[in-house]
């Protein structure tokens, strides 16, 4: 098949989407298929008289460094030299139509929140994942919340803060301030007491201008991934020091994480059994990660679904995966064949 691998973008995640459609792109070439690796915001520079010639042409791709910072994302801008003002680079609607289905590869704002999937629905693009509703809605921590408290998922109850307000609630101590439409743990702080409250909120409105803070849920960090309605063997995630935040995630020897996690079986089941229900009540299609913390009384509370989990070396849904015997091209490959279903293929 003609397969575009979709990344980049203007996300804080800029830098994990770019490591996994290069992954992503490495593996669809060893199973046959012809693939470009594109750059949502940079687009397809070289000329073409038709489209579908560029599946033609042999780009290799490696798979990009992650620092241990997000990106500096308004020198990603300015770098095109048009000022950067569509979010969308040049080519890419075309390419994308020329091809037999897109990888989404992309992860955060533009790519995990619904726009790119909604603009490829209207123009009859075929393309891996959750379509526009389920993307927005999980996307969005708030309404998550309530979507899932109404599918019956257990959540930490939170409120929701906006920038510029003439004064801002305090939860609980201790709590955890993130933005309201983000990932990969950018601009998140865990807050001990009240002196680091407003540093916390003025990190975290850097990335959004909306802004969740939600009781903090002391336990093990777990994550368990979701493949065609069936839960995959939980993961457990040790960090070296402090939480799981984006230097721990993307560094590799910064967090230790256990598949399958080592579980009581009843708690393993539990688990399973929410995840799967998170994902029905967020409208996931295809695939998808849900994000979990089990207290010490053995009540698992679920932070957040991820509709597009990254394919790094060092992501979670790989690992989950191999645990149940699915290598990583084969992960690929089964993503890109319950994507064709949603199209009747």
């Amino acid at each position: 098949m003609n397969i575009v691998v979709l990344c980049g973008g203007l996300s804080a995640e800029r830098d994990v989407s770019l490591s996994s459609g290069a992954m992503a792109a490495a593996a669809l070439k060893r199973l046959g298929h012809r693939v470009v690796l594109m750059d949502l915001f940079f687009g397809y520079q070289d000329e073409y008289s038709d489209p579908r010639e560029v599946f033609l042409r042999d780009d290799a791709a490696e798979a990009a460094a992650i620092g241990e910072d997000a990106p500096d994302l308004e020198a990603v801008r300015r770098s095109r030299g048009d000022g950067g003002r569509s979010r969308m680079g040049k080519n890419v609607l075309e390419v994308c139509a020329a091809a037999d289905i897109v990888f989404t590869a992309l992860h955060g704002a533009d790519g995990e929140d619904g726009k790119v999937q909604a603009a490829f629905d209207l123009a009859g693009i075929r393309y891996t994942g959750t379509g526009p509703l389920g993307s927005a809605l999980a996307m969005n921590k708030s309404v998550a919340k309530m979507v899932l408290r109404d599918g019956g998922v257990r959540t930490p109850e939170g409120i929701t803060l906006t920038r510029g307000a003439a004064e801002y609630p305090e939860l609980c101590w201790p709590c955890v301030v993130k933005p309201c439409s983000g990932g990969s743990s950018v601009g998140t702080s865990i807050v001990y007491e009240k002196s680091g409250y407003l540093p916390a909120l003025e990190e975290a409105f850097r990335y959004d201008e909306k802004v969740v803070v939600e009781r903090y849920v002391k336990g093990r960090e777990v994550d368990v991934g979701v493949i065609d309605g069936r839960a995959l063997p939980p993961i457990e995630i040790c960090p070296v020091g402090g939480f799981y935040d984006y230097r721990n995630k993307y560094q590799k020897g910064m967090a230790e994480e256990i598949c399958p996690a080592d579980f009581p079986d009843e708690i393993t089941e539990k688990l399973k059994a929410a995840a799967v229900a998170a994902y029905r009540a967020l409208q996931f299609e295809v695939y998808g990660r849900m994000d979990f913390i089990v207290d010490e009384a053995g009540d698992v509370w679920c932070l957040e679904g991820n509709t597009l989990p990254g394919l790094t070396p060092t992501s979670l849904l790989p690992q989950e995966a191999a645990a149940e015997g699915i290598s990583y091209d084969e992960l690929c490959e089964k993503i890109i064949e319950l994507s064709l279903k949603k199209y009747g293929e």
